[in-house]
């Protein structure tokens, strides 16, 4: 009998707000969360602004030892978890730890510990390298320190694949459930990468805005006057569960079902998507497939939208290639015209948009969609969140090195 997967916690870091129903209520708002850069000084940057974590202070969350010994990357995350868990109102007795994954990837770790810790090493010397730089850099040390907490045996391991890698590690954790290899999965992305190195290497990449002067305008997918997309940063965590489990165990509450996942590569470029977004149009195509539902019920898509020139146009082409007519019937909208682009976070706060939608019957909107652009012809729900009976959600999730994810959830039936 197949296992039926099913979403019953959520937590989110973000630029909107650092629990869930403050980046949801900000996401319903249409509130740009984008902003100059305080976290350093970028004096001499070609942009100057991104879509920071604000008032995030982990002393009310760590010891003053623990917060010297996480970066931030793994801050985020053990808060979004810790508000995930609890919102499942889930407890791990030693049998249920034993059955516990935990999944949670990042795009590019902790960069920040790395390039403080390169400077103290070219300044003061070997010997002065902090002893906690591994661990604090480490891309898995998020999903280990999630175990540790909580002590969870089960599989542990973190998923990298650029700006796909939250979408992935949900998948990845469903894959798990699906086949018995876990009954409870803790799974999504988290990324801290709002730092000097990481934004001079996207700038000088012409990759992301250079809308300095009006930092909440400068995300605007599928707008013509779009310049590039706005570093985010923050965390997106899920609880998955067998159906059978969430029902025997009382779970207050079942948001969604996760019925579809797929997974490919365009193998084509090492930043640039595929020009006809062939790629992506096949990805969708299998996840729609393996959900075992027909395109026509798809009723809304959380697009990858990343306020650049190429993504949003290929994306569009996709769409269209992969749902035929009705793409131009589904509403698409991109929420990182809102959060930033949170790379290896995107795709797990992506999906927990998703669920909210399915949950309360709400698009929500793409701001700062005031020129569309010609080639970016569908329903994007422009600047003002919709109330629709949503059902069934498509979250797209793309990243440099051709990583395409799509993930399916669907309102829960026969609860």
């Amino acid at each position: 009998m197949e296992r039926r997967v099913v979403v019953t916690g959520m937590g989110t870091v973000s630029p909107l707000g650092n629990d869930l129903p403050t980046t949801w209520a900000g996401i319903l708002q249409g509130r740009s969360g984008v902003g100059p850069i305080t976290k350093f000084d970028a004096t001499g940057f070609r942009t100057r602004i991104a879509a920071e974590v604000k008032g995030f202070d982990p002393k009310e969350h760590f010891t003053p030892r623990e917060a010297r010994r996480l970066d931030p990357v793994v801050q985020y995350a053990l808060v979004a978890t810790r508000e995930a868990v609890q919102d499942a109102e889930i407890s791990f007795d030693e049998f249920l730890a034993e059955r516990t994954a935990v999944i949670i990837g990042s795009g590019i770790g902790g960069i920040g510990t790395t390039s403080a810790q390169v400077h103290v090493l070219h300044e003061r010397g070997p010997n002065r390298v902090s002893p906690f730089l591994i661990p604090m850099v480490l891309p898995e040390t998020a999903a280990s320190m999630v175990a540790i907490e909580f002590g969870l045996k089960g599989p542990n391991m973190a998923v990298t694949s650029a700006c796909a890698t939250g979408a992935n590690a949900i998948g990845e954790a469903y894959e798990m459930i699906r086949r018995g290899a876990a009954e409870v999965a803790i799974c999504g992305g988290t990324e801290a990468g709002v730092v000097p190195i990481s934004v001079a290497g996207f700038g000088v990449m012409r990759a992301i805005s250079e809308r300095n002067d009006e930092p909440e305008r400068a995300s605007r997918p599928f707008d013509r006057d779009r310049d590039g997309f706005v570093i985010g940063e923050g965390a997106g965590i899920l609880v998955l569960e067998t159906l059978d489990h969430a029902l025997a165990r009382g779970a207050p509450r079942i948001y969604a079902e996760l019925i579809g996942y797929a997974s490919n590569d365009d193998a084509y470029h090492i930043t640039a998507p595929q020009e006809d977004g062939a790629g992506a149009a096949a990805c969708i195509r299998q996840a729609i497939s393996r959900a075992n539902i027909f395109p026509e019920e798809i009723d809304y898509i959380n697009a990858h939208g990343t306020s650049t020139p190429l993504n949003d146009v290929i994306e569009t082409r996709a769409i269209k290639a992969a749902l035929g007519k009705r793409a131009y019937y589904v509403p698409v909208s991109s929420t990182k015209s809102m959060t930033g682009h949170l790379l290896g976070a995107a795709g797990a706060l992506e999906a927990i948009i998703s669920v909210k939608a399915i949950e309360e019957g709400v698009i929500p909107p793409t701001i700062n969609l005031e020129n569309p652009d010609p080639e970016c012809d569908l329903d994007y729900v422009p600047n003002e969140a919709r109330q629709a009976d949503v059902r069934t959600v498509l979250s797209n999730s793309f990243g440099f090195g051709g990583h395409n994810v799509c993930l399916i959830f669907r309102m829960p039936e026969e609860v």
